[in-house]
This record gives C-alpha cells, structure tokens and sequence, in this order.
C-alpha cells in the first residue's frame, strides 16, 4: 500500500503529458477558414504546399498553424480626400476582398496576421485619394458613382496585384461636400437646367414657324398652278359636268342652259 503512491504518481504525470500532447497535436479548422503550418525544425513556414483546410487535423505539438478567414470579407472606411481644386471631399466607401487561399501561406510569410491593416487599408486610401483628386466637386456631384467605383478598383487592384489579397468589389456608399459648394452646384444646375428648358423652348417654335412657313408657301405654289391650268375652256368644261350631275338629281330644279356667264348653264332652285 506505501508503494502504491509512488507508482500511481509517475502513470498520473505520464497520462496528463499524454493528453497535452494529444491535444496539442490536433486542430480543428473552422468554417471559410484555412491553416497556415508553422514547423519549428521543418524550415518555418509552409509555402509550397497548400494550407490546412476546413475539418479536424493531427499537426506536430512543436508545430504551430495560424487560421486566417479566406472567405469574402469587407472593409468599410470613412475618408476624407482631396478634390482636384483642393476642397475636401468625404466619402464612405466599401471594399469586398478576401486573401488568396494557394498563396496563404506566402501572405503569413511576408505580411502577417496584420495584412489587412499593413498592406489592403492604405492601398484602398491610397487609391481613392488618386481617383477623387482627377475630379472637381461638380464632377463629383454629377458624375454617375458606378464610374468613381470602378476607378477605385481598378487603381486598388494594381496596388495589391502581388500582394496574395484578392480584390473583389469597392462599393462608394456616400459623397459628402461642404455644404457651400453644394449649395453653389444645384443652383448652377437649376440654372443650366432652366436655360436647357428656355433653349428647347425657342428651338420648338423656330421649327413650328419653319413647317407654317413651309406649309404657306406650298399652298401658294398649289394655287399658282391651280389658277393657271384653269382656262375658259375647262371651266366651262367643268360647267358642263356639274350641270349633268345635277340634272340627274331627284330635287325640283329649272337648268337655263348657255344663259349665264360665259354660256354657262343657270340652275334656277324650287324657291
């Protein structure tokens, strides 16, 4: 009985190292997640081999593995930059983004942990500082928000191009400008708006006095020619047919033929 604490102690302390071990040498990726593998006498980190993938893993207890999300994450900043004549602008934007998962570890390696403060944060600022400072305020005013959007990625997407990050969309949520300078914008545009109006105006009625214009004098062309194919002959010609038709007529009538005007037919009524 007096030996058996001295042999129970050792199992004890045997069992418990076990278990750190056991323990330690397991790790369980999460969802949209992935492991970066550290070997401690294996060269450092793993790069040329994929990361750890999503599930439960046996790694070596003197290894590490670093988790980093690699699903779509977001990064919303509120800035305040430069317009091209030197009045500041705010503007709230969005980036879309995740890391590249094949080059996870080459990240880990250069970047760290940190990446999205060390290398996505500045390159978004540093990318709409370029793209707003091209544009005055009324530009931006006026402009349509998809085309500053799609310069932002672009000068976004050049800046991270090796950086292992994947630069998904850039969203411009909101453009703020001093209330002065937009007070002066819409009254311009109400102005060049207003005189658009005034210009369409008058543009509409030149073209209505053009056609009526138009229209008279083809009229009186018509009645030029008219009144010179209308010679005696076809009007007594015209006469003639007139009095046939109405001859034919069932309505009580006396025709005097040749007794008017140029030997034209009278057509005397019932009353």
């Amino acid at each position: 009985m007096n030996k058996f604490p001295k042999i129970a102690l050792p199992l004890i302390f045997i069992g418990i190292v076990i278990i750190i071990l056991i323990f330690k040498a397991t790790i369980t990726i999460g969802s949209g997640e992935a492991g970066v593998l550290y070997r401690t006498f294996g060269g450092g980190v793993v790069t040329e081999e994929p990361p750890l993938g999503e599930g439960f893993h046996f790694v070596a207890p003197w290894n590490d593995v670093f988790v980093y999300e690699v699903r779509q994450q977001s990064l919303n900043e509120n800035m305040q930059v430069l317009s091209s004549n030197g009045l500041q602008i705010k503007l709230d934007a969005t980036l879309w983004f995740q890391p590249e998962h094949r080059r996870l570890g080459k990240l880990h390696q250069e970047k760290g942990e940190e990446y999205i403060e060390r290398i996505i944060l500045p390159a978004m600022r540093s990318a709409t500082r370029a793209v707003v400072g091209r544009y005055s305020p009324e530009q931006l005013y006026a402009s349509k928000r998809e085309v500053i959007e799609e310069e932002i990625i672009s000068e976004t997407k050049n800046l991270l191009e090796k950086q292992y990050v994947q630069v998904n969309e850039v969203l411009v949520r909101d453009i703020t400008l001093p209330p002065t300078i937009k007070d002066a914008i819409e009254r311009k545009l109400r102005q060049e708006q207003e005189s658009l109006e005034y210009e369409f105006r008058l543009t509409k009625a030149q073209k209505e006095a053009e056609r009526q214009k138009i229209e008279a004098e083809g009229k009186a062309r018509a009645n030029t020619i008219l009144s010179q194919s209308l010679t005696d002959k076809v009007l007594k010609e015209k006469g003639i047919q007139a009095t046939v038709e109405l001859s034919k007529s069932n309505n009580a009538k006396v025709i005097v033929v040749g007794s008017g005007d140029e030997g034209l037919p009278i057509i005397l009524g019932n009353n």
